[in-house]
């Protein structure tokens, strides 16, 4: 164990040997081949997300003709996804505290694939409860695992001094691009919803096979609380935690902006803007790219930019974006401002999640509470907007979601000064002692006192 040691005397005698302990670590991205397979393993399990999900989105318009339902009554389908989510989300943190990463990430993965074939019964028999239970199970699925993954990518972070989280969030988009040109080619040629989506989930499937075995075990797990403490759970000492909520209503708005366009995109853009079905899934997939692009091309500003800075500016992107289909009545111009818009949705999430992530001790229950947050946006947001659309249309009911992202630009602050990988994150870093054993580590920013 190394000693309280003020980092001013350090840097000001150079003479003064610095402790093992206090040393920056080198990446071992280089030489560990067992921390890459598991960094890949994690972009392959948010890269399946993505295909899933892009898949029935655009086959939305496909799936609403089957069911013979208004914007209104999808929006209720949509509720289903929205309560699946919110009861994943809540159940996660307990369980990934409880088991680990690795069995909350397999079972949530299963659950996914089981919902696209769900989905796809759904349409083929037309059954509007069959396509809504799907969804919720796919809701399951999807909000129990991005609490496990991003955990899991979290400590990667750690591991490696480098930015995982946008990139991990990055395949997420560039499945959603894979999966929106798969559906896109798919409504183009008439080829049944129910079939594409059976074969979608063969291709998860595969994937699941293939990565989960390079996930650890034991991630994530709570160690046992002091006696002093166990009476008081951590769930309710992070809801004190001012700065954390605004991070969550940083993920708020900005998850509403990213699940809009999965819920709504194709339908705003054959309804609000009158583009055949096809055209409308090209434009989801636009949007798609741009956040990819936007998310792989995150870890470049965030190592020279601070988080604030890059959230603000997402913001702002988002809100031209928004402004831009909400108002033209130009449809190419609205298509093209979709791009903004998805440049303005792809950092904000996962910058957050990740500032929330070392916003201070127990990562999970942290991590587990901005989810939460921001999946209230996935549970009001699909039945709101429905409603909104059947009474204004689609276009105007985007305004509540514009307003939202303008928020974010005044809570950006919360996200916090740099980046995790610029190597001054305020939060619990784990090393190894010379026993092996794990030593929890405080590393405060310079001029502060560092515990050990």
């Amino acid at each position: 164990m190394c000693t309280f040691v003020h980092t001013r005397s350090v840097a000001r005698d150079r003479r003064l040997p610095v402790p093992h302990c206090l040393q920056p670590r080198r990446s071992p991205t280089l030489t560990d081949r067992a921390v890459r397979r598991r960094r890949r393993a994690l972009y392959l399990f948010f890269f399946l997300n993505g295909i899933a999900m892009s898949s029935w989105i655009t086959r939305t318009p496909d799936v609403r003709d089957r069911l013979d339902v208004s914007t209104g009554q999808m929006g209720l389908v949509l509720f289903g996804l929205s309560v699946g989510s919110m009861a994943g989300i809540l159940c996660s943190g307990r369980f990934v505290s409880r088991f680990g990463t690795r069995p909350v990430t397999a079972l949530a993965t299963l659950f996914v694939i089981a919902s696209v074939v769900i989905v796809g019964a759904g349409s083929a028999l037309g059954s509007a409860s069959l396509v809504t239970a799907g969804l919720c199970v796919f809701g399951v699925g999807v909000g129990s695992g991005e609490v496990a993954i991003n955990v899991d990518g979290a400590d990667v972070e750690r591991i490696t001094g480098t930015a995982v989280l946008p990139t991990l969030h990055g395949c997420f988009s560039l499945g959603t691009v894979i999966g929106g040109l798969a559906g896109m080619a798919a409504t183009a040629t008439a080829f049944p919803a129910h079939w594409h989506l059976l074969a979608v989930a063969a291709v998860t499937a595969a994937i699941f096979g293939y990565a989960i075995g390079a996930v650890p075990a034991g991630t994530g797990v709570r160690a046992t609380p002091p006696a002093s403490d166990a009476a008081r759970p951590a769930g309710s000492k992070v809801w004190k935690d001012r700065r954390l909520l605004m991070i969550g209503a940083i993920v708020l708005a900005m998850a509403l902006a990213e699940g809009a366009a999965n819920d709504w995109l194709p339908l705003l853009m054959v309804d609000g803007h009158g583009l055949d079905a096809a055209v409308g899934s090209l434009v989801f997939v636009g949007f798609a790219a741009a956040m990819t692009l936007g998310r792989f091309g995150g870890a470049f500003f965030l190592r020279r930019y601070s988080r604030a800075t890059v959230v603000r500016a997402s913001a702002v992107s988002g809100a031209i974006g928004l402004c831009l289909v909400i108002f033209s009545d130009n449809a190419v111009v609205a298509a093209a401002a979709v791009l903004f818009w998805g440049l303005g949705a792809s950092l904000g999430f996962p910058v957050a999640l990740s500032a929330a992530g070392d916003s201070g001790p127990d990562e999970t229950a942290r991590v587990s509470l901005v989810a939460t947050i921001g999946y209230i946006a996935f549970l009001v947001g699909p039945p709101t907007l429905g409603f909104l659309g059947d009474h204004y249309g689609l276009r105007p009911a985007m305004i509540v979601v514009l307003a939202f992202v303008a928020t974010a630009v005044l809570a950006a602050p919360a996200a916090g000064t740099r980046a995790s990988a610029a190597g001054t994150r305020a939060s619990h870093h784990r090393e190894t002692g010379t026993g092996g054993a794990p030593v929890e580590l405080a590393v405060d920013r310079p001029g502060q006192r560092v515990e050990g």
